[in-house]
């Protein structure tokens, strides 16, 4: 039984329909109960949060998914107290729980991220991920339970928010805050949920902090033209206080845009040189966020 919390947003729901395609049983969670998901997946209603109704979920599970993500302004709030809940339920069950990060921890780099790359946030956000981190492997050192870490690059794909997200496919001219110049590792969601699954699989893996396999660095002026949107309409990155005015999503992501002002490097080796595989091929994955988006128009969340 693979436990997926968080499994109708963006990543979750790419976990369920990779274990479906592997024959795995899969229980998805998520608050309401009601969500469209794929025949043969046991879709449950329960609090991410509340250790309780986690530890009920999470019973006779092999794998816990943790693919949560609340809104921007409750993360302070919500992320610690759905990351104790989710070890303690995946801890009670015998079960593994795969993480699933970002590269936020890292700060200011000055070369291509690794799994060695220090933890030195600067900003709130990123002392928040670096915080979820270390639960999660001192749990793994207590014997509280068994983890594993699955950090990717700039997430693209269907349902994805970000800035490959809506801002790059949605609205009438596609946006980038920071240099669209410098190189940048983007990473399809659906390489995301593979090496998720993946590490769950392998007991070698857990205990540790991998990087998700990803297409060779691109620039988002690059990304942009590939999606066939040339005119890409580049903004400092101190415009997004003034946008987070009118944008929950600009008002508290904006501490982490320096990121988009240096290299974004992302360094996977770690991953392939022991599982191998290939990450989906750029042009092929924006060609399939493409499409979604056509068959799925929305609003950008942040004005175009």
């Amino acid at each position: 039984m693979h436990v997926i919390v968080g499994a109708t947003g963006a990543t979750g729901s790419v976990v369920v329909r990779e274990l479906l395609a592997r024959g795995e049983k899969v229980r998805a969670v998520n608050r309401s109960g009601r969500a469209g998901v794929p025949e043969g997946v046991e879709l449950v209603a329960a609090n991410a949060a509340d250790a309780k109704q986690m530890r009920e979920v999470c019973a006779g599970a092999t794998a816990v998914y943790n693919c949560v993500r609340p809104p921007l302004p409750e993360w302070l709030e919500v992320y610690p107290r759905v990351q104790q809940s989710l070890i303690r339920a995946a801890g009670s069950a015998g079960a593994v729980l795969v993480f699933a990060d970002d590269t936020w921890m890292y700060g200011k780099v000055d070369g291509p991220m690794t799994e060695d790359t220090p933890s030195l946030p600067v900003s709130n956000l990123g002392l928040l991920r670096a915080w979820l981190a270390d639960m999660l492997l001192t749990a793994h050192l207590r014997g509280d339970a068994q983890v594993a870490i699955a950090r990717a690059g700039e997430l693209y794909g269907p349902k994805v928010e970000s800035l490959f997200g809506s801002p790059m496919f949605a609205g009438k001219r596609p946006m980038w805050f920071g240099n669209p110049d410098l190189p940048i590792t983007p990473t399809y969601i659906d390489d995301f949920a593979k090496t998720m699954v993946t590490l769950a699989a392998e007991p070698g893996s857990w205990g540790e902090v991998w990087h998700v396999p990803s297409s060779e660095p691109t620039t988002a002026r690059k990304f942009a033209a590939i999606a066939g949107r040339d005119k890409l309409r580049a903004l400092p990155v101190k415009m997004a206080k003034t946008l987070g005015l009118v944008s929950t999503v600009a008002k508290h992501g904006a501490e982490i845009l320096y990121q988009f002002e240096q290299p974004f490097l992302v360094d996977s080796t770690k991953f392939t040189a022991r599982f191998g595989g290939t990450a989906m091929e750029l042009t092929e994955g924006i060609a399939r966020t493409l499409k979604w988006h056509k068959e799925n128009p929305r609003r950008s969340p942040i004005p175009s």
